[in-house]
């Protein structure tokens, strides 16, 4: 089984601009953020990094930590992919409110979308995804356990002037949800996942990937049809091989016919052109 590798290309709005020594220096729009970055086991390029702020990791061993920043940052501040705008915001998960090495698999799948198909977007976060489909004319179905996440995608869409799309945006258990919507007889022209590690439901409802996506998958794939263009999951810091997600799918989906593959999403550094591993992902398309 070959492996795909999608690479992320600076845009506008953001670049990888150096890498190395567990960290990463990036731009988003007009300020530049150093964060933790364990796959980065090279030298930089640069020894000196200008930045408007880092996240310093914590000395404990539950992965937090805090945000350095200069006075100049504010709360959050307007980004835009293509045709969409979305706020970036200094979390305290250390990333900025979007993960910026979705863009390739965000214009696979609007290339891959017509008007009118219902896509499904589940652990949908802020909603970036959800409305660059949406733009494209899908009906859309976003679903994330988060109240606070489900409301910055509702700014991002007021902020996109796309107030009037056909978005429903709703705070639920992604696999709970999932499973209703097979049992009321529901089908999907696409459907995007991206499960955390660990997570809790709005009821506190208890999510392992490791435990959890065969049943998810499976569920998913009762959800598809022999209409169906596409089903994609991406995969973030987790033990686990893009080899072991393709075979999962690969199975799951052998009855709807169509292409399997799986690998690894990368982000191109602008210093040298290095390829920043970040995540790993597999996707089906008929």
């Amino acid at each position: 089984m070959s492996l795909t590798t999608l690479v992320t290309e600076s845009w506008d709005d953001y670049g990888l601009l150096d890498s190395g020594g567990g960290r990463k220096l990036e731009r988003y729009g007009p300020y530049r953020f150093i964060r933790p970055e364990p796959q980065a086991m090279w030298q930089p390029a640069q020894e000196d990094w200008r930045a408007d702020g880092e996240f310093i990791t914590a000395s404990d061993l539950e992965g937090g930590g805090r945000w350095q920043l200069e006075k100049s940052v504010p709360a959050s501040w307007p980004l835009s992919r293509g045709p969409v705008r979305f706020h970036a915001v200094n979390t305290p998960f250390r990333h900025l409110a979007f993960f910026p090495d979705m863009a390739p698999q965000w214009d696979w799948m609007r290339a891959r979308t017509g008007q009118g198909d219902e896509v499904l977007n589940l652990f949908g976060y802020t909603g970036v995804g959800s409305l660059l489909l949406s733009e494209r004319g899908a009906r859309v179905t976003h679903v994330d356990a988060s109240k606070k996440a489900v409301a910055a995608a509702r700014e991002n869409q007021n902020l996109s002037g796309m107030q009037d799309r056909p978005i429903r945006w709703l705070v639920e258990d992604a696999l709970k949800y999932a499973q209703r919507e097979v049992k009321r007889g529901r089908r999907y022209d696409g459907i995007l996942f991206d499960p955390p590690k660990f997570g809790r439901g709005p009821k506190g409802e208890r999510w392992d990937l490791n435990e959890g996506l065969p049943e998810l998958v499976e569920t998913l794939r009762s959800l598809l049809d022999a209409e169906s263009k596409y089903l994609v999951l991406t995969a973030y810091a987790v033990r686990m091989s893009a080899i072991a997600l393709q075979e999962l799918f690969r199975q799951a989906l052998a009855p709807l016919g169509g292409t399997v593959e799986a690998g690894e999403m990368t982000v191109r550094e602008e210093a040298r052109g290095l390829l920043l591993p970040t995540a790993i992902f597999a996707r089906w398309s008929r």
